[in-house]
């Protein structure tokens, strides 16, 4: 048994460089076990291959490996249970020896190896330690990944979004001279029988929701701080990538946008909420979301103070609350590793953390994460206090109330001015203290009078 890698298809894999299916080490290491790890891990996921006599740095420097050598890889890869059928062959490239050892997605997970589960997160190979972490892997192999169960309706020559692909090869560096075949192939989109994956119809399928309906991102707009008046409402399809692109416009549009001219470089913007928090908000809901939920779909809801970016599934059980912001364990590992590519997602785990980083750097409030059923992430926008003109603005309003209507309630000017309880309270007190209302009778049966003679 010879492995179908062709030369040419494994100098394409190296040019495509390490991720979610390929792992190059430059010798052998030491410790045999770190290549039945990987093995495992890939098994346990899309399926992978292991270079040996490739540096990180995506060059060949080819290996030796005798007889001897040989037969102990074989042995320590026959000790991932159940037994995976792999191969360990040589194959010339740029005559150098570049050694394969190539496994597809199994069909009995989960692989064990030493009583441990290993799975693939991004680019690399995580052990799976906690029962937590076993339990939801369990849950996941039982119903397979969403992104790598089959889309048989979808066609690679009719529904493909080619211009979307050909933007993907130039961002992730992959070379102009490999087919578009073959780097199909390489990233793993198509299952062994030909069906494209649903991960691949979702990246690459020029209207994903055609096959999966709910996957959209939907963008409503409010006119104040509660859900009951919608200004604005729409839905974007296409290609996970091109949601994401026009979501992020949407909100531009919405949103205060600065420009800072710096020398003679660009301009830069300056987002009210810091637009690298929201990229990571939404990247993070297309990556994690539960796609084998048929009722949601990712939702980003603008109000007058905040943004709510929300999608199906909460926090998957692999992370304990313990772990929220430092952990990451994808839904969605083959998308994960796509956006990873195109360097969409920074290193695995570490975009909570930054989201909260960037709006303590911003001064607004910490955003609040939450985690039952949907995963929401609510991120407020500039504090209003700070300027001058929209504090008059908040002032006039609350005199007007007060002129038409002297018996208005706190909870009336909430809605009206979309500022909390301690807000309102807080320009009624310095009202006061100006003396340019006062309060006639009790504090629930009296009224307002505005006093005309402040100076």
């Amino acid at each position: 048994m010879n492995t179908q890698l062709t030369p040419s298809s494994i100098q394409s894999l190296i040019q495509s460089g390490e991720g979610y299916n390929a792992e190059f080490k430059i010798r052998v290491p030491s410790k045999l076990k770190e290549l039945s790890e990987e093995i495992c891990a890939f098994a346990n996921a899309a399926g992978g291959v292991l270079l040996i006599g490739v540096s990180d740095d995506n060059q060949i420097h080819g290996a030796e490996i005798d007889n001897a050598k040989r037969s102990a890889i074989q042995n320590s890869l026959n000790e991932i249970n159940p037994h995976i059928p792999t191969i360990l062959c040589p194959v010339e490239v740029e005559g150098k020896t570049v050694w394969v050892i190539e496994v597809n997605s199994g069909t009995q997970k989960p692989y064990v190896l030493s009583g441990a589960i290993y799975v693939r997160q991004g680019p690399n190979t995580q052990k799976l330690t906690t029962v937590e972490q076993m339990r939801d892997f369990f849950q996941q192999s039982d119903r397979i990944y969403f992104d790598e169960a089959p889309c048989p309706t979808f066609d690679l020559s009719r529904d493909m979004d080619l211009s979307w692909f050909e933007e993907f090869r130039l961002e992730s560096g992959l070379s102009k001279t490999v087919s578009q075949q073959q780097i199909i192939q390489n990233l793993r989109l198509v299952l062994p029988d030909g069906n494209v994956k649903n991960g691949g119809a979702l990246f690459f399928g020029s209207a994903p929701e055609l096959f999966v309906e709910t996957a959209v991102v939907r963008c409503i707009a409010f006119e104040g701080v509660t859900k009951t008046q919608i200004i604005d409402d729409k839905v974007f399809g296409g290609p996970l990538m091109k949601q994401y692109g026009q979501a992020m416009q949407w909100l531009k549009n919405k949103l205060d946008v600065r420009y800072e001219i710096e020398g003679s470089g660009p301009r830069k913007e300056i987002w009210e909420v810091p637009e690298t928090a929201l990229k990571e908000a939404i990247i993070n809901a297309l990556c994690h979301r539960d796609y084998y939920d048929k009722g949601a779909k990712i939702t980003i809801e603008l109000f007058k103070d905040r943004v709510e970016i929300s999608n199906p599934g909460g926090l998957t059980s692999a992370i304990s609350p313990a772990d929220f912001g430092t952990k990451s364990h994808s839904r969605n590992p083959l998308i994960f590793g796509l956006f990873v590519r195109i360097h969409m997602v920074e290193q695995v785990g570490s975009g909570i953390g930054r989201i909260r980083d960037l709006m303590k750097s911003t001064k607004l409030p910490d955003p609040v994460f939450r985690t039952e059923g949907m995963f929401t992430v609510v991120l407020h926008r500039t504090v209003e206090e700070t300027v001058e003109e929209t504090v008059e603005e908040t002032v006039e309003i609350i005199l007007n109330a007060m002129r038409n209507n002297p018996m208005v309630t706190a909870k009336d000017l909430e809605s009206l001015t979309g500022l909390t309880r301690r807000g309102v309270e807080y320009h009624i007190d310095k009202l006061k203290k100006e003396k340019r209302v006062r309060r006639v009778g009790s504090t629930k049966g009296g009224s307002w009078e505005l006093l005309t003679h402040h100076s």
